[in-house]
């Protein structure tokens, strides 16, 4: 087994201050915008910090999921075919092509932060190529970055930030493929009140961004033995067991937070939750009877192990979880938000509740966000703090 780093002090953050003015003091994404997007059209869902989109099959709640996802990758910097992997599948479907033969989809969000809210609207080209053809970042109802593709044949957009200087307005190409809010921090100077105004902005969105963790538990892929590695817990959370050793080594205080939540949702007595060398470089996870017994976690219920995976992601923090968090952004100064798709599924009634409760402490502090998707959120109604976005099929 790779040995463990070395331990650390308990580093959970404490309840986020507000700004002096009254905004919020942590960047966090307030508001999920599907303009044209697969089947959504004219969407604006309210996020709050524990946030669950419910309704029927078909209504888009996994889409929904999807394009926060793929907006937060475009904001760490990524390619937009890497944000889009299927980008014909974001075009709503009655879309019609225009003289050019181009279909597309537009999405964007809200950052709400010291910066006060600023709004991100992209419209992106799937067919028959795919680009950026137009964002705009505003605030206060200054658009403060404008972009749109001028000439089809050059893998441009022409960009227009706002200076506010002897020249009110910069304008430079920037790339059709890439975010050019997330480009901003590399292209304005920052010498002018205008053009801070503008970093600030482009920063508050791109922090708010990043730092979000997709994860839908797999339990197939949890039973068995895994490689000992680095420790940080994918999006399946198939590595459960490798990340159990490295937590449990490092702080002790949320391994036993982890530990109680297990306790209230799995059957039998838990004492303890382990993981333990099992030959050729492989690692297992156990849960601890307090009797002798120890119950390898192959033996759990599907239910089981999703609410173990789920309570660990919310008991951890960004430097286990594989995220792209933003390094040069300080810990205090970041939100996580983690993006659960089918958050409620295979598990009983008491097991949801107890997730729920913990997801609600744990959002209260301010730098953990949570966005689930759930068939019913019913459920739901008594535990406080919780945002319920009802979508419908039409």
């Amino acid at each position: 087994m790779t040995p463990a780093s070395p331990p650390r002090q308990d580093t959970a953050p404490h309840p986020a201050p507000p700004a002096a003015d009254g905004r919020p003091g942590l960047p966090r994404v307030t508001e999920l915008l599907l303009s044209a997007f697969a089947g959504h059209r004219g969407a604006r869902l309210r996020l709050g910090a524990l946030t669950l989109l419910t309704g029927p099959s078909g209504s888009g709640k996994t889409t929904a999921l999807r394009a926060y996802e793929a907006l937060a990758r475009l904001g760490g910097g990524a390619e937009l075919a890497e944000a889009f992997p299927e980008p014909g599948a974001c075009v709503p479907e009655r879309a019609r092509v225009d003289a050019q033969r181009r279909r597309g989809f537009r999405i964007g969000c809200t950052a709400d932060g010291p910066e006060g809210p600023v709004r991100l609207e992209v419209a992106v080209q799937a067919e028959p190529e795919l680009r950026i053809v137009g964002e705009r970042l505003t605030a206060d109802g200054l658009v403060l970055l404008r972009t749109a593709l001028r000439d089809p044949g050059r893998r441009t957009v022409q960009a227009a930030w706002h200076t506010a200087g002897a020249t009110p307005v910069t304008r430079a190409p920037l790339p059709d493929d890439r975010l050019g809010t997330a480009l901003l921090p590399l292209r304005v100077a920052g010498k002018t009140p205008g053009q801070r105004r503008v970093l600030a902005a482009a920063e508050q969105m791109v922090v708010a961004l990043r730092s979000v963790f997709p994860c839908d538990p797999r339990p197939e892929r949890m039973r068995a033995p895994v490689p000992a590695g680095s420790g940080r817990l994918l999006g399946g959370c198939d590595n459960l067991a490798d990340v159990l050793g490295r937590t449990r080594a490092e702080c002790g205080r949320r391994h036993a937070l982890l530990v109680d939540a297990v306790r209230a949702g799995c059957a039998g007595p838990v004492a303890d939750l382990l993981a333990e060398p099992c030959g050729a470089g492989l690692v297992r996870a156990l849960l601890d009877r307090g009797d002798g017994t120890r119950t390898e976690l192959r033996r759990l219920g599907d239910g089981e192990l999703r609410y173990t995976a789920l309570a660990l992601v919310l008991l951890t923090g960004p430097g286990v979880l594989e995220l792209d968090a933003p390094g040069e952004v300080p810990a205090a100064l970041r939100t996580l938000t983690v993006l659960a798709d089918g958050l409620d599924r295979a598990l009983d009634p008491a097991q949801r509740t107890h997730l729920l409760h913990l997801a609600a402490r744990m959002c209260e502090r301010g730098h953990l966000r949570l966005t689930g998707a759930v068939s019913d959120a019913s459920w739901a109604a008594r535990v406080p703090g919780v945002t319920v976005v009802h979508l419908n099929r039409d």
